[in-house]
């Protein structure tokens, strides 16, 4: 297994949709990250192809000027979700209870995860999902910073730097075989960590992990 137990476990352990029951209509990064989220999208994604939005919420970044053939969306918070205006279809499942997807294999062109892979604590479980729902040659990208709600992220990203947590995510795509070689996309804040805790400025890092299913 890529994760030791211990590695999985979260500080608050009490069921994620009791935390997740209450909807947060906020953006939990910053301009400057959502825009090269959406200028990543504009590049990789293509019209009129089906996309899965896991871990999503009530804005899933998608550029606004390219229509796709079907977004399904996927959360813990139904009113969060039914507010999201790309989202055709979506479902409510906590995914750390049960990894397995009720979606068809070789269903979507692409699957996003944003800002959430931080919460998985069976990633190796997940990304064999996500390559099984994906078509050959569709594509996963997985985007990230350095904020997090801190007591339900797993303890090996607690405790791991913001290159180590790269260096992770590119492990859980090579963890399941079939994947491309993952492509990482860093671009981190010229103010260091601490200032940023502060609030002095610099703008959230973007950090992106990107694989195709061969």
């Amino acid at each position: 297994m890529l994760l030791k137990p211990n590695q999985r476990t979260k500080l608050d352990d009490t069921d994620d949709k009791l935390f997740y029951d209450y909807p947060r209509f906020v953006t939990h990064v910053d301009e400057g990250f959502i825009q090269q989220l959406t200028n990543l999208y504009r590049l990789r994604l293509q019209a009129n192809t089906r996309i899965f939005d896991m871990m999503s919420s009530w804005v899933s970044h998608l550029p606004e000027d390219i229509e796709f053939a079907h977004v399904e969306g996927h959360g813990l918070n139904q009113s969060e979700l039914a507010r999201n205006p790309r989202l055709d279809r979506y479902f409510v499942q906590n995914l750390n209870a049960n990894p397995k997807l009720p979606l068809p294999d070789g269903e979507f062109d692409a699957v996003l995860n944003c800002v959430s892979v931080q919460y998985l604590q069976y990633p190796e479980a997940i990304f064999a999902e996500i390559y099984r729902i994906l078509k050959p040659g569709g594509v996963a990208i997985v985007s990230f910073s350095n904020r997090m709600f801190y007591q339900k992220a797993i303890q090996v990203w607690r405790d791991g730097s913001e290159n180590t947590r790269v260096q992770l995510v590119k492990g859980y795509f090579e963890s399941v075989a079939g994947f491309s070689t993952p492509e990482i996309i860093a671009r981190q804040s010229s103010v260091p960590n601490f200032l940023q805790l502060l609030g002095m400025g610099g703008g959230d890092p973007f950090y992106a992990v990107v694989a195709e299913r061969d």
